[in-house]
């Protein structure tokens, strides 16, 4: 059980600080952080995260890189789905926090996009469907290439939070402006429940195209990098 509370204790702080960033932070009068605090606050909830509870659960904090490191050899089976459960509650409270936070506001109107993710008019820069599953599917299986060759028994001991953290940062500098970046199931459930309508019913692609690309980054690392 300690795994299942380290997953969903990092996926919320993931949710929560990330998305959090997004919604309260970025383009606050003057002192916004912009698409690059918010893409540093992501990078640092995995990194901060990862010291924490790492040595407990592994710190996958995202269905699609648990099923990643499944097929890379790096998790098994019977846990994929516990940690699944654990990551997707871990996001949608946080999600929930954020909800009660922001209509808490004393000139609320509207919770607006609520930093989930999408395409077409529903992408920060219009980029339509294909453009986002290509996005979502490469930044995933990177940083699934990331993740492994990061906590290879012969990687330098101790750094991996930092390359994976960073790792993120990059994969949202990236892509903030084309689907405001997923690469994780659970973060992209969480908020399209609370944002509703065509979020909700996009919500799919950030299902299938970050699992497709961990899938596929896990079988490259196991067939090609996996054999000291």
């Amino acid at each position: 059980m300690k795994k299942y509370f380290a997953e969903f204790f990092g996926t919320f702080w993931l949710v929560f600080g990330g998305c959090g960033s997004a919604i309260f932070a970025a383009g606050f009068p003057d002192l916004g952080i912009g698409f690059a605090g918010v893409a540093l606050a992501f990078g640092l909830t995995v990194l901060t995260m990862a010291y924490a509870v790492g040595h407990i659960s592994g710190a996958h904090f995202n269905p699609a890189v648990t099923i990643g490191l499944w097929v890379g050899g790096n998790h098994t089976a019977k846990e994929v789905i516990p940690y699944i459960i654990s990551q997707l509650i871990g996001a949608i409270l946080a999600a929930a926090c954020l909800y009660i936070i922001v209509t808490n506001n004393s000139g609320f109107e509207s919770i607006g996009g609520f930093a989930a993710n999408g395409y077409g008019e529903f992408s920060p820069g219009g980029y339509n469907m294909t453009a986002a599953f290509i996005t979502e599917f490469l930044l995933t299986m990177f940083f699934l290439l990331i993740i492994l060759g990061s906590i290879h028994k012969n990687a330098p001991k101790g750094f991996a939070p930092i390359a994976i953290g960073l790792g993120l940062t990059l994969i949202h500098l990236i892509s903030i402006p084309i689907t405001n970046t997923s690469v994780n199931p659970a973060r992209s459930m969480s908020q399209a429940l609370f944002a509703g309508g065509g979020y909700l019913s996009q919500v799919w692609l950030f299902w299938v195209a970050p699992i497709a690309g961990a899938v596929v980054g896990g079988f490259i690392y196991k067939m090609l990098f996996d054999k000291e």
